[in-house]
C-alpha cells in the first residue's frame, strides 16, 4: 500500500511478457496530461461530422446480413427437433451457428442504437433518439434509461464511487476482512472452488447474466445516487422511473422504455403460445444471449486490467479517466462490431464522434498521445485477455485514493484450511 490510501499498480512487477499500462500515476515523473482540447485538436475535424446517410447504411447494411442469415437457416433448419441421433447434432451444430453468428450481427446493431444513444448517429438527436428508441428496444434494452446510465460512465469513467457499471467492489464488499481474512461471499467462495473454476465463473456470470443484473440494478452499478448521496441498501435499477438513478424530469421517458420492454416481453410471451417455444428460442433468445455477452465484454475488457488505476474523490479527473480506457484487437468481429473495441479510447475521450470516423480518430490520437506514455492499447487476443482478467481482476483495496485491481489469488488460504491441510 502507498501513501494516501493509494494501492501499489501491477506495472511495478518485473517485465513478463504481459501487457501493462504504459501510465502510473503514482510515478514522480509521470507524464502532464493533456486537456480536452488539446486532445481534440490532434484529431482531424472532419472526424466528428455526422451523416445521415452513412449511418443508415450501416443500418441496412447490419439489417441485410441479419435478414439473410435468417433466410438461410430458415431453408436449412427446422425448429422441430430431429428423431435421428446424426441429424439432432446437424440441427443442434446448424442452429448454434445461426445463434451465435446472428447474436454477433444484432450486436451491430446494438452499438448503432448506442451511437444513437450518444448523439453521434446524426445530427438531430430526434432522429437519434426514434432510431435508437427503435434498435434497442428490440433487444430489450430500455433506450432512454439506458442513454442516461451509459452517459454517466462516459462522465465519470473509472471513478470508484459515483462511475457507472463495472464499478469495482472493494475488498470488503467481496468478503475480505481487514486483514485479508476470508469471512463471506466471493472470498469464501473463490476458496472453495479454486482459482480456475472461479475466473470461469467469472467469465460466465458476466457473460451469461452479467447484463439482466445491471438493468435490474444488482450488479456493477454505481455507489450514489442521481443526487450524489450514498446509495446505502437501495436499488438503482433501470426500469422504475423513481429509481435513485434518474432525475425526476426523465421520468416520462423511462416510463415509456419500460412499457415498450414489458410490451416487447409479452409479444415474445404470446408467440411462444402461438407457436411454441422453441421456434421463439432459437430464432430470437439464443441470440439475444449472444448479444449480451458481448456487449457486456466490451465494457470488461476496456476498462478492466491490474494495471488500469481507477481513483477515487479528490484524485478523479476525467481525463484520468478517460484515458483509463483499453483498445484492444477483436479480428473479424471489428467489422460486425463497428470498431467499438478497438477504438474505444477515442471514444470515451469523444462519444459524440461517429463511429465510422474512429480509426482515423484512433491513429491520430494514437500519435499524439503515445510519445507521451498515455495510449493504452493491449495487443492480447481477446479471449486470452478475458481469461486473465478473469483471474486478476476481482476487487479493489477501498473506494478512496488510487486504487488497482488485485486478485483473489493472491489472497493467502485461510487459517482452518491451512489446519486442515496439515
Amino acid at each position: 500500500m502507498g501513501k494516501g490510501g493509494r494501492s501499489t499498480p501491477a506495472s511495478k512487477q518485473p517485465d513478463d511478457g504481459v501487457w501493462r499500462s504504459p501510465y502510473n500515476p503514482l510515478d514522480p515523473n509521470a507524464p502532464e496530461l493533456p486537456t480536452k482540447g488539446q486532445m481534440k485538436a490532434a484529431i482531424p475535424a472532419h472526424c466528428f461530422k455526422r451523416s445521415y446517410f452513412w449511418s443508415m447504411m450501416y443500418v441496412v447494411q447490419d439489417t441485410i446480413m441479419s435478414a439473410a442469415l435468417v433466410y438461410a437457416t430458415s431453408q436449412l433448419l427446422s425448429t422441430q427437433i430431429p428423431s435421428d441421433p446424426v441429424e439432432i447434432l446437424v440441427w443442434a451444430l446448424g442452429w448454434s451457428f445461426y445463434g451465435f453468428w446472428q447474436g454477433v450481427i444484432l450486436t451491430g446493431h446494438w452499438v448503432l442504437a448506442h451511437e444513437c444513444g450518444h448523439g453521434a448517429f446524426s445530427p438531430s438527436q430526434t432522429f437519434n433518439d426514434i432510431w435508437g428508441f427503435v434498435m434497442h428496444q428490440a433487444l430489450l434494452v430500455p433506450y432512454f434509461a439506458w442513454q442516461y446510465t451509459h452517459a454517466k460512465h462516459h462522465r465519470r469513467t473509472n471513478h470508484l464511487v459515483d462511475g457507472e457499471s463495472h464499478v469495482p467492489s472493494t475488498a470488503a464488499d467481496n468478503g475480505l476482512g481487514p486483514n485479508n481474512e476470508r469471512l463471506s461471499f466471493y472470498a469464501v467462495m473463490h476458496e472453495a472452488m479454486g482459482d480456475g473454476a472461479f475466473a470461469a465463473f467469472q467469465v460466465w456470470s458476466h457473460l451469461a447474466i452479467g447484463w439482466p443484473l445491471y438493468l435490474l440494478g444488482l450488479a456493477s452499478t454505481g455507489k450514489v445516487d442521481h443526487k450524489g448521496e450514498p446509495l446505502g441498501d437501495r436499488i438503482m435499477d433501470h426500469f422504475r422511473p423513481n429509481s435513485p438513478m434518474f432525475p425526476p424530469k426523465l421520468e416520462t421517458k423511462i416510463l415509456m422504455s419500460t412499457v415498450t420492454v414489458v410490451a416487447t416481453l409479452i409479444g415474445l410471451g404470446y408467440l411462444m403460445y402461438q407457436v411454441g417455444p422453441m421456434p421463439v428460442i432459437l430464432w430470437y433468445w439464443n441470440p439475444y444471449l449472444v448479444t449480451n455477452a458481448w456487449l457486456v465484454l466490451y465494457t470488461w475488457l476496456q476498462h478492466s486490467d491490474p494495471s488500469i488505476p481507477h481513483y477515487g474523490e479528490g484524485h478523479w479527473t476525467w481525463v484520468l479517466g478517460g484515458l483509463s480506457t483499453i483498445d484492444r484487437p477483436y479480428g473479424i468481429f471489428d467489422f460486425f462490431h463497428h470498431r467499438i473495441g478497438s477504438t474505444h479510447v477515442a471514444h470515451h475521450l469523444f462519444h459524440e464522434m461517429p463511429f465510422y470516423h474512429a480509426k482515423e480518430a484512433t491513429a491520430a490520437l494514437k500519435a499524439y498521445l503515445e510519445p507521451k506514455g498515455l495510449y493504452n492499447y493491449d495487443p492480447t487476443p481477446w479471449y486470452k485477455a478475458m481469461w486473465r482478467i478473469a483471474h486478476t481482476c476481482h476487487y479493489v483495496e477501498s473506494n478512496e485514493g488510487i486504487q488497482y485491481y488485485k486478485s483473489m489469488e493472491d489472497v493467502p488460504l485461510t487459517k482452518v484450511l491451512s489446519k486442515k491441510a496439515d
